[in-house]
């Protein structure tokens, strides 16, 4: 799928637009400073695929045996992977890194997306790095349309510094606007330039993402540049609290799973438990924090640990899930509140009545949420599909529902 590899560096400065402050965690204060200074600016670039449009289709077509919609295609597309300057989540600078996808067309400006991946425990699995990945065939449809792509691994994954704080909302934001600023900045360098609206997607963990990264922009002054577009986010538990709970009384596939990962996250951001025998059933308290360090794949995460939650954690430690208090609910909350405001522009909610994984109780929650402030979701479910599969019916419903947004800029 790479067809040549030039790697450029880039100097720090080239990109300074000023970093994410309303949403980013203050705990750096002594940081935060520079942070601003360079959130966004390009570390280096690398071509990471470079395909016409029949190559892309041809992938889309692979993918799960060929029932992926490529009837959208229309363009060639030039994939870089970029490193870049952010924040983590103690709001301290840090690099990330994302891939950007430009397509092969004569458009000087060009429509601006920003994709945002769902859970990923491996850091080599995202869109940057493994070609075969879902959120990697995703940025390429996005861009074959004609949309200029940012689709950033977030802090901690890829190739970025540190661990990726798995949920936490001003990591999330400061990653995915300074991988805007980024992209542009690559957008510059190949001639062309991004318009100002982006267009936000994200599918599961992507989900609420998709929502915070759009209040940021709206209402946050997150950017001097760009502005909301258009919101659509896929399948994504938008009730975090009640998400976990039902992870702690097995109500999901692999909850256990799902519940190590938030819980080791969330530990080392906000130190949930003393020791990993407050928590995890022996022997898995000796392994488990290990397995989640980023470098080891879901498959043999899955082969070390019980699926079911009631067999890795303590009883103690599930009940603190099911009725949360102190430093986890209050950490919990801004979570459980992603779609509790107004946007001004057009949002499709997406999700598959079939999903084992986030119940489709979420979408009508956040729909809830949105229409207590004035806003008019369109609530879309596309079928009887499973947590990955509804992605894939999603993804052509979305380009629809921004080609229809974009209309009425």
């Amino acid at each position: 799928m790479t067809s040549r590899r030039t790697k450029i560096r880039v100097l720090a400065g080239a990109a300074a637009l000023g970093s994410v402050s309303a949403l980013v965690t203050p705990a750096s204060a002594a940081g935060s400073h520079s942070a601003r200074a360079q959130g966004g600016a390009v570390v280096s670039i690398e071509q990471a695929a470079d395909l016409t449009a029949e190559e892309v289709a041809g992938e889309l077509r692979g993918k799960v045996d060929g029932k992926i919609e490529s009837s959208q295609v229309r363009y060639g597309v030039t994939a870089y992977r970029v490193t870049y300057r952010t924040t983590d989540s103690a709001g301290a600078p840090t690099t990330a890194s994302q891939l950007v996808v430009l397509p092969k067309n004569r458009a000087r400006h060009l429509p601006t997306v920003s994709w945002l991946h769902g859970t990923t425990v491996y850091r080599k699995d995202v869109a940057s790095e493994n070609p075969q990945s879902d959120d990697r065939l995703a940025a390429l449809l996005f861009a074959s349309t004609g949309r200029a792509v940012s689709a950033p691994d977030y802090v901690g994954l890829g190739s970025g510094e540190g661990f990726h704080p798995y949920g936490d909302p001003g990591a999330t934001v400061a990653a995915s606007v300074d991988g805007l600023r980024a992209a542009r900045t690559v957008a510059h360098r190949n001639g062309r330039e991004l318009k100002r609206k982006v267009q936000v997607s994200g599918f599961s963990q992507g989900g609420p993402a998709t929502m915070l990264v759009g209040r940021a922009l709206q209402q946050e002054g997150a950017d001097r540049y760009f502005r909301l577009g258009a919101l659509a986010p896929v399948s994504g538990p938008y009730n975090l609290s009640a998400f976990e709970a039902a992870a702690a009384d097995d109500k999901i596939v692999k909850s256990g799973l799902y519940l190590a990962y938030f819980v080791t996250a969330w530990n080392k951001m906000y130190g949930l438990y003393t020791s990993p025998g407050d928590v995890f059933r022996s022997p898995y308290d000796s392994k488990v924090e290990n397995l989640f360090d980023g470098h080891h794949p879901s498959r043999e995460i899955a082969r070390e640990l019980p699926a079911a939650s009631k067999d890795l954690f303590t009883e103690d430690f599930l009940n603190k899930i099911r009725k949360p208090d102190g430093v986890l609910k209050d950490k919990l909350r801004p979570m459980d509140n992603t779609c509790d405001w107004r946007p001004d522009v057009p949002v499709e909610i997406f999700y598959g009545l079939g999903d084992k994984d986030v119940d489709p109780s979420h979408a009508k929650y956040c729909a809830n949420q949105l229409t207590r402030n004035g806003a008019a979701p369109r609530l879309t479910d596309v079928g009887d599909f499973d947590h990955n599969g509804s992605v894939w019916q999603a993804l052509p419903r979305i380009l629809t529902f921004f080609d229809a947004s974009a209309k009425t800029d």
